[in-house]
């Protein structure tokens, strides 16, 4: 038996894989923002075109993307169409690929260049998209670079303050 708020959408009904992913696609946050693939595609390339270019994080990014910017390109229109159009195609593990940036003298990412990433990528997409699309790449964008900071600090063994102080030995009773 079904729960009736998943009639309709389970895999088990009729209804083929591209129908399945039209409904999911109209389901999408990006949908009501009027995002498209082809909006998507425009903002990656636009944005990574920039990337490439820009004195802080192009050596980055050309250092560890090298000669597979065609791949890379590829895999990040995949990874926005899965967040806002919840396509489904992207399949990765962005956390560690960020984690193992090593800048030199054990030195790797830092809100300097999360910072410049975001305000690159608000600039990007206030430039090709509508209002409503802009904010909702703006609004993932944000949480995605939090999360990955957050997970590189993690990794490098700061904690977040949210956490208090790290003891190595109980607290005294």
């Amino acid at each position: 038996m079904h729960c009736p708020i998943l009639i309709g959408m389970s895999h088990d009904d009729e209804t083929t894989y591209a129908e399945r992913q039209r409904r999911r696609a109209a389901l999408s946050p990006g949908a009501e923002a009027g995002v498209t693939e082809e909006m998507i595609h425009a903002v990656v390339h636009g944005f990574y075109g920039r990337i490439r270019q820009d004195a802080l994080l192009g050596p980055i990014f050309n250092g560890v993307i090298g000669d597979n910017w065609d791949h890379h390109l590829a895999k990040m229109c995949d990874f926005w169409s899965s967040v806002l159009l919840m396509s489904g195609r992207y399949d990765g593990r962005p956390m560690p690929a960020h984690v193992k940036i090593d800048l030199g003298r054990g030195a790797g990412l830092d809100d300097r260049h999360f910072d410049h990433w975001l305000a690159m990528f608000r600039a990007t997409v206030r430039e090709l998209c509508p209002p409503a699309a802009a904010a909702l790449f703006e609004d993932r964008a944000q949480r995605i670079a939090a999360s990955l900071l957050q997970g590189v600090r993690f990794a490098r063994g700061e904690m977040p303050d949210w956490l208090g102080p790290v003891r190595s030995e109980a607290p005294a009773q």
